[in-house]
């Protein structure tokens, strides 16, 4: 039986520590983050799936440490499987597996390496995206694949829908080879970094829409960051606006007109700069209403975007 120690955090961590347990893998420790009481937990524990299954869990602030390194190493583990963990392996722990450490990352790579790869590829309007098992190097993400499965990103889709795929994704990647992985038969292929490029991790003032883009550019933004991420902002009145799901209209704008905000017949829409988005869900002032009630309220005019 194969021994591993699995670092492992969010949805795709949970399915694919699952994905080993199902396969027999001796699992003798799970490392992972303790959740932050500022981050939205919209996905599974690791931790409690971990308790499940009786397999030991540590949360160091660093894995990195000589008291980590020396609990891990005691363990002789064959493999090491990092899934959504975190923070960075160094040489040192990477150097204690008899058959190698592997990254699932949550994208086609090369491209989309570093940081939220998923929201990345919708703000950059890819049309697909998936799940990539490769070894693990020093420098983040650059290794030989040994496994990718790819997933649609449709045009309306938003990131936590794609998320939702691209653990899927991860979980099929793991399931196909991980039987020759166990039995050192696996086949890894080079990646050409030529053919993709790092992005890094985003803020919540990232979200803030600039309105002389297209429209499908922020309508791309709007999906990337919607809820349960901190959503796409704007100012409205000298109020605080969140655009929370948007659809490109067919609508166009007369001539050059400014950024603006107006409801038509029941329905919300966006001037931008270059095309019209429907606006089918906001916020204003922290109060999500419909466009119904923006007009009753304020009128059916066109108020102008703060730039």
């Amino acid at each position: 039986m194969s021994r591993a120690v699995v670092f492992a955090y969010h949805n795709v961590g949970y399915r694919c520590l699952s994905t080993l347990l199902a396969h027999g893998v001796d699992v003798a420790l799970v490392v992972t983050h303790q959740d932050n009481p500022n981050e939205t937990i919209w996905f599974e524990s690791v931790a409690e799936l971990a308790a499940l299954h009786g397999i030991a869990v540590i949360t160091p602030d660093d894995p990195n440490t000589p008291e980590v390194i020396a609990q891990i190493q005691a363990l002789q583990p064959d493999f090491f499987f990092s899934f959504y963990y975190r923070l960075m392996l160094k040489p040192a722990l990477l150097a204690i597996p008899k058959n190698g450490a592997f990254n699932m990352h949550g994208s086609l790579l090369p491209k989309y390496r570093g940081r939220v790869p998923v929201n990345w590829a919708i703000i950059r309007g890819e049309t697909e995206t998936g799940a990539t098992l490769h070894y693990m190097t020093e420098k983040p993400d650059n290794g030989d694949i040994v496994a990718q499965q790819a997933v649609p990103i449709l045009p309306n889709d938003t990131a936590h829908e794609v998320f939702q795929k691209v653990t899927v994704a991860a979980e099929i990647a793991l399931n196909s080879c991980l039987p020759d992985l166990l039995a050192g038969k696996a086949q890894a292929v080079k990646q050409d970094l030529s053919k993709g490029a790092y992005f890094g991790g985003r803020k919540a003032e990232d979200g803030i829409i600039a309105w002389s883009q297209s429209a499908l550019e922020i309508h791309n933004l709007v999906r990337a960051v919607a809820p349960p991420y901190p959503g796409a902002t704007t100012m409205l009145m000298g109020k605080p606006m969140r655009i929370l799901q948007t659809l490109v209209s067919k609508c166009l704008a007369a001539g050059k007109e400014a950024p603006a905000f107006y409801v038509k017949e029941g329905k919300a829409y966006a001037i931008c700069g270059s095309g019209v988005l429907r606006v089918v869900r906001f916020e204003l002032d922290g109060i999500e209403m419909s466009a119904g009630e923006f007009a009753e309220k304020y009128g059916a005019g066109k108020f102008e975007f703060k730039l």
